[in-house]
């Protein structure tokens, strides 16, 4: 299954082009055109990169949906039912081969961050592990992207559900600080988990930027960073596979 969704790949290359193009264009358009964040002190770039790996962890959530919903109208899901494989297969291949292009994706943001001035400054054990919460980000919004998927049932209903994605992504700390904002918000948006990832990640690169909040969730963003994640994958997981497996019944 993860080879039948890498194949489009070839077939599909402007596809690919436009998800590794789009995370790159928001960050030049915010590091350079929108540059200067609230409440950051020091080189701007220093918070603002971090903070755009861990927000394009939910961005390309579209193209996921509606290949399954794509998957779901044209008959090839109950094909692939009919089948001896077990119920799980065709979700899990579809969410390996997703997240093969945001590894690659964030490859290319990593080397992009690198050319506008951004660098870490920590070690590269931590350089890795700070990879590693982003990937599970993502892993996460993948399923919850999946099971949206087949509770939409149609590519155009997807469209409603990536405008929910835009005010809950940016509803995080990637461009300004918690502080800067009204308390009632920033307490909100400290709760977040793509700013808890943010957070995490700027302290394992060495990061710095803005006031040093001394809430729970600052102090402890990269024990959030894991727990968000894995509360997610919990709950959408099985919503996923259970809902796949009711769609002939």
């Amino acid at each position: 299954m993860t080879r039948r969704e890498l194949a489009h790949w070839a077939r599909q290359p402007f596809q690919v082009f436009v998800g590794l193009a789009f995370p790159v264009m928001l960050l030049l358009m915010f590091g350079y055109l929108m540059g200067g964040g609230s409440g950051i002190s020091g080189d701007y770039r220093e918070y603002l990169v971090p903070g755009m790996f861990a927000l394009t962890m939910a961005f390309g959530l579209d193209a996921t949906m509606v290949a399954v919903t794509q998957d779901l109208n044209k008959g090839v899901i109950d094909r692939f039912r009919s089948m001896p494989m077990t119920v799980g297969a065709v979700l899990v291949g579809r969410s390996a081969a997703d997240m093969l292009q945001s590894a690659l994706s964030l490859v290319v943001l990593v080397g992009v961050g690198l050319a506008v001035g951004w660098t870490w400054h920590g070690s590269f054990a931590a350089f890795l592990g700070a990879l590693g919460l982003l990937l599970l980000l993502r892993f996460a919004m993948l399923w919850i992207g999946i099971h949206l998927a087949m509770v939409a049932g149609k590519p155009e209903l997807v469209v409603t559900v990536q405008i929910l994605v835009w005010p809950v992504s940016f509803l995080s700390n990637a461009f300004a600080t918690p502080e800067s904002m009204p308390g009632w918000l920033g307490a909100t948006v400290e709760w977040n988990p793509m700013s808890a990832t943010a957070t995490a990640v700027r302290d394992l690169f060495g990061n710095e930027g803005g006031a040093v909040s001394t809430s729970w969730a600052a102090e402890h963003a990269q024990l959030l960073a894991v727990l968000w994640p894995l509360a997610l994958i919990a709950v959408f997981f099985p919503l996923a596979v259970r809902r796949f497996g009711a769609l002939s019944k």
